[in-house]
């Protein structure tokens, strides 16, 4: 039963709340139960040794990026190694697993249902590294929610129509000290991201929040949200995650096609 529809929220990952289960266990900070209508971000710790794995689903779309640890990655028979950063792209009708190594294995997983009659990638995309800077948006000035700051952060696109993506997309902040991702809001999307490396902070409904490694930031429809990096220094804040379903707005600020290939 779904939970009436949150403004949006910032979860902890003090505040997580694992099941146990014989690979590991997994939490869901974003979901139904919380009032997440459009997706649901998991948290897959798995023990050196074990896998974890999603079954076939015929309408389902599935992200998953490695947050900690190393091991393998297999999207029905794609099979790659993975470690921090890595990311994995699985369409519908595609299983997931993720085998760890010997120190074991923490992803986030972003899963989604397909509505019916979108389009599908004829040759996707099915792994990827958060750092793959091959297309990108700049100077993102927002959707004028709140006044943009022009030291402006980069998004990198790693899984989105351009690579295959039917539902889900996967973006890489990269937020340099002084750097800001501008507020900014989707009409049609929820947005599930969160804080890869370093210390950031991030804007929701009408405040900025501190935010660290791990933490996760979801915001319904129409909901403002950005990231900033406020610090003086030289450490770096990205962030990933993106849009359910992905917001075509997007790429048109980036000057490339939101059409699915």
């Amino acid at each position: 039963m779904l939970t009436e529809q949150i403004q949006g929220t910032i979860i902890r990952t003090a505040d997580f709340v694992f099941s146990p289960f014989d690979w590991g266990r997994v939490a869901e900070p974003v979901g139904p139960m919380m009032g997440a209508h459009k997706v649901t971000l998991l948290v897959v710790e798995v023990a050196p040794g074990k896998t974890w794995r999603l079954g076939w689903a015929l309408e389902e779309e599935n992200v998953a990026v490695i947050f900690d640890g190393s091991g393998h990655g297999d999207v029905t028979a794609h099979r790659t190694e993975v470690g921090r950063g890595s990311a994995l792209h699985s369409p519908t009708g595609k299983t997931l697993e993720l085998e760890a190594g010997p120190d074991g294995l923490t992803a986030y997983v972003w899963r989604t249902k397909l509505e019916g009659g979108e389009p599908t990638g004829s040759n996707p995309r099915l792994d990827n590294e958060l750092w793959n800077d091959e297309t990108r948006l700049h100077g993102f000035a927002g959707t004028g929610e709140v006044e943009a700051d022009e030291r402006t952060a980069v998004m990198n696109f790693l899984f989105w129509p351009g690579t295959g993506s039917a539902r889900l997309c996967l973006h890489c902040g990269i937020q340099d000290p002084g750097q800001t991702f501008n507020v900014h809001q989707h009409p049609d999307s929820e947005e599930a991201f969160i804080a890869f490396e370093g210390h950031g902070q991030m804007y929701l409904i009408d405040r900025w929040h501190d935010v660290g490694p791990g933490d996760v930031l979801f915001a319904a429809p129409g909901v403002p949200h950005g990231t900033r990096n406020p610090e003086d220094g030289t450490a770096r804040f990205a962030t990933c995650g993106g849009p359910t379903p992905f917001d075509p707005v997007l790429y048109a600020r980036a000057n490339v096609s939101a059409e699915v290939k």
